[in-house]
């Protein structure tokens, strides 16, 4: 089954002209909102505060706005927001949404930028009110940054309920006065390719399956048919590159395994080493014979949000035309119990010849990173980056607060921090000392076990630890992305569910990348 794209229409930019209309001409009827931004007073004895936007639609109602924003309530707070009718004829209801301080940046205790957030945060808000009211079609004020607005408007309107009988109404947005198109339309890029590894991620895993995954990816990049090609090799493929341990955990499955291959080629160099994107792909994590407990079980139909989140980066570099050349590889199975699944104790041999003592089946993740790994290395990758539901130890250590980063690179992770700042999607450097590695080459009938053994302690870093066993490159990355699959209310923009995360980091990433001699 081919997921149809979240139902979160945006259309072309365009200005809105504030004219006001005699009665026999109202619009109502269209049901069309508006989102609208203010900021917070820097002392007691300051007026209201809008943006730019809001002050062009303040003063065509002569100053409407901002009188009943003063008579209707104490000044709004970052983040809350308040609803009015009828204020002009264009526009059946708007929202005013508060923005924070005006003039905040970057924040070296948070590691963001405050001004981008609370941006999409307001934005968010004011859309989803709307939508709460039926209204079909909403303009966005830009609040001086259109591609954070953008941002807020789509990732906050999305919710996956494309089985469900009763859905939200389907809403259109566009920018509201004058603005800048391009930041705009890059928002909204950015916005659909996290969505899109949302609704991967939080489909059933009956309806995402390793086939129908690499079949929506394949359909996604139709469009860019000119500068990308996929590759879903099959099994025989798969036993043809030796790749015993992408092998040994989909051979307890009846759904059979795919090795998905996307290469976009976004630089006029075709010489021009890649950048390399390793996602895990594990469409169904029950844990093996080493079964997971049933409560909250389900889940792991999002196991495959590295494979989602990487392949979604590349969907959206194609669609920015980003000038880089960049090649996903996901190793798509499930990690299911049967006769003939892992068993605790067997020995599988990857791709690189090393052995594997398997001590836990649901430690299955690194067993499908370790064969795409050393597979990426024949590209000769200016970069590698692998992202992966890998570890609860990683949700215990960092929570959602960011993805964790294992890396032998200064460079790389420099790179990733800075994009991660932009996005607000964080990422936290950990350790990867040698320490961790003596824990998982320390083994009785293999080269490395699966597990460390002190199967309590440092669970992360000991993952991290047994990937590095079969990375060469330079320029590695490890993202650990289990602490933020999930959202629950902790970023404002995204509603509760699968978050999509780090896509956007991925993404700005690349871009800055693209942008280095």
């Amino acid at each position: 089954m081919l997921i149809p794209f979240r139902r979160v229409l945006l259309t072309a930019t365009r200005k809105h002209n504030c004219r006001l209309f005699s009665k026999s001409n109202t619009a109502f009827s269209t049901r069309k909102g508006l989102v609208l931004g203010v900021y917070e007073k820097q002392s007691d004895n300051d007026g209201i505060h809008l943006t730019e936007a809001a002050a062009v639609f303040d003063r065509s109602i002569s100053g409407k706005l901002s009188e009943m924003l003063s008579i209707s309530g104490p000044p709004l707070k970052k983040g809350k927001s308040r609803i009015f009718y009828g204020l002009h004829q264009d526009f059946a209801s708007a929202v005013v949404v508060g923005l924070g301080k005006s003039g905040t940046g970057v924040c070296g205790k948070e590691n963001w930028n405050n001004c981008k957030e609370n941006i999409r945060a307001a934005v968010s808000v004011g859309c989803r009110q709307l939508q709460d009211l039926e209204v079909a079609h909403v303009e966005v004020d830009p609040c001086g940054d259109g591609q954070s607005a953008a941002e807020g408007a789509v990732l906050g309107l999305f919710e996956y309920d494309e089985l469900k009988t009763k859905k939200k109404v389907l809403v259109t947005t566009q920018p509201y006065g004058s603005v800048d198109s391009a930041a705009w339309q890059k928002g909204v890029s950015y916005g659909d390719g996290q969505n899109l590894a949302r609704q991967l991620m939080e489909a059933p895993a009956n309806y995402i399956t390793p086939t129908v995954f690499a079949n929506t990816i394949e359909q996604k990049l139709s469009p860019f048919a000119h500068k990308v090609a996929v590759h879903k090799r099959p099994q025989s493929w798969i036993e043809s590159e030796q790749m015993g341990a992408f092998l040994s955990v989909s051979k307890g499955s009846e759904e059979p395994p795919i090795f998905l291959e996307l290469h976009y080629k976004g630089s006029l160099d075709s010489a021009q080493p890649p950048l390399v994107l390793v996602g895990k792909g594990i469409t169904f994590d029950s844990g093996g014979i080493s079964l997971k407990p049933s409560s909250g079980m389900d889940a792991m139909r999002a196991d495959m949000g590295g494979a989602a989140t990487v392949c979604s980066a590349i969907v959206t570099a194609a669609a920015l035309k980003l000038p880089i050349n960049i090649i996903g590889l996901a190793p798509l199975c499930e990690n299911m119990p049967s006769g003939k699944a892992n068993k605790p104790g067997d020995v599988v041999r990857a791709k690189n010849g090393k052995t594997i003592q398997i001590d836990n089946t649901d430690a299955e993740g690194r067993l499908i990173l370790a064969d795409a790994l050393c597979y990426a290395h024949s590209f000769k990758p200016r970069a590698i980056i692998n992202a992966a539901t890998l570890t609860g130890a990683i949700d215990v250590a960092l929570g959602s607060a960011a993805a964790g980063v294992f890396t032998n690179s200064d460079w790389l992770w420099e790179r990733l921090h800075k994009a991660s700042i932009v996005t607000g999607d964080r990422v936290w450097r950990m350790p990867l000392f040698q320490h961790y590695t003596k824990q998982i080459t320390e083994s009785a009938l293999a080269d490395l076990n699966n597990i460390g053994k002190y199967s309590r302690s440092g669970g992360a870093c000991t993952a991290a630890a047994f990937l590095r066993e079969f990375v060469t490159a330079d320029h590695w990355a490890h993202l650990d992305i289990a602490g933020v699959m999930t959202n629950k209310d902790e970023v404002p923009y995204l509603r509760k569910g699968m978050s999509g995360r780090p896509t956007r980091t991925l993404v700005e990433f690349a871009a800055g990348l693209a942008s280095e001699p």
